[in-house]
């Protein structure tokens, strides 16, 4: 759930939908459970938890996924206690790093971490030494090659998007914090209102849909990298996603025009 990439370039929203799907699940449950243990099951009232199922949705989580994670968060079928911790470091190149983690072992996530930044080429860095160069935005990102971006910009501007851009085949939305689930509502209204009388996706339904949905930590600046670099920092991160503690992952790198992840 990495919040430093276009969808296009490393692909993590498209391959979480896929071979990744049960380990993006595992950490929407997370996600899910801990917003409803710490401010209660009804998300009209819960900012947090609205958020988490936004972005479970943009995930094509099942509806009974979400339900039973929140279920798992206020208790009512039982479920571990969760710990919410921030690592900041950086990977090769100079590149920030900032990870979020949701843990019930909070030495093992440490050590995981760090050893994870060490034999990739970062190193942990203190308190502070990143995240002030990171803000906190809604994303929202959409396919460019089924969506319009004067549609999508008409939309999402009138619900208070800051700004929309279209780069590499996908149409991104950042909007302030708490004008996020406005713009997400407006855009998924559009959505369900091309769905079929049986509630099947249409060429209008799918123009709306979502590729991924969350409020993310956004750079500043970015750090650019050449291809060998870009190479390490995209095994770092990977191997920070792959970690059952780690949440999200966010970086400033800036890769070069013609990385390819898969090659």
């Amino acid at each position: 759930m990495s919040g430093h990439s276009k969808w296009s370039t490393i692909k993590h929203a498209k391959g979480a939908a896929d071979a990744k799907r049960g380990a993006l699940f595992t950490k929407l449950i997370k996600e899910i459970s801990i917003a409803a243990s710490m401010g209660g099951g009804d998300a009209s009232s819960n900012p947090r938890l609205r958020a988490a199922i936004v972005k479970a949705k943009a995930a094509s989580m099942p509806k009974d996924n979400i339900e039973r994670a929140i279920k798992k968060g206020t208790g009512e079928l039982g479920g571990g206690t969760y710990e919410e911790l921030v690592y900041e470091g950086y990977a090769p190149g100079g590149v920030a790093v900032l990870i979020e983690v949701l843990t019930d072992n909070k030495n093992r996530a440490a050590a995981n971490v760090r050893n994870i930044l060490t034999k990739n080429g970062g190193n942990l860095g203190t308190t502070g030494s990143t995240s002030r160069m990171f803000e906190r935005k809604g994303v929202i990102e959409m396919d460019a090659e089924k969506a319009s971006e004067e549609e999508v910009m008409e939309v999402a501007v009138g619900a208070g998007a800051d700004d929309v851009t279209n780069e590499d085949g996908v149409i991104t939305i950042t909007t302030d914090p708490s004008a996020f689930e406005g713009v997400v509502e407006a855009i998924t209204a559009k959505h369900d209102a091309g769905l079929s009388p049986k509630q099947e996706e249409t060429p209008e339904s799918e123009k709306w849909a979502t590729l991924s949905a969350a409020v993310s930590m956004v750079p500043f600046q970015y750090t650019a990298v050449d291809a060998e670099t870009a190479k390490k920092v995209q095994k770092l991160l990977d191997k920070l996603e792959e970690d059952d503690d780690v949440q999200n992952v966010y970086s400033t790198v800036e890769y070069p025009d013609d990385f390819d992840p898969e090659a």
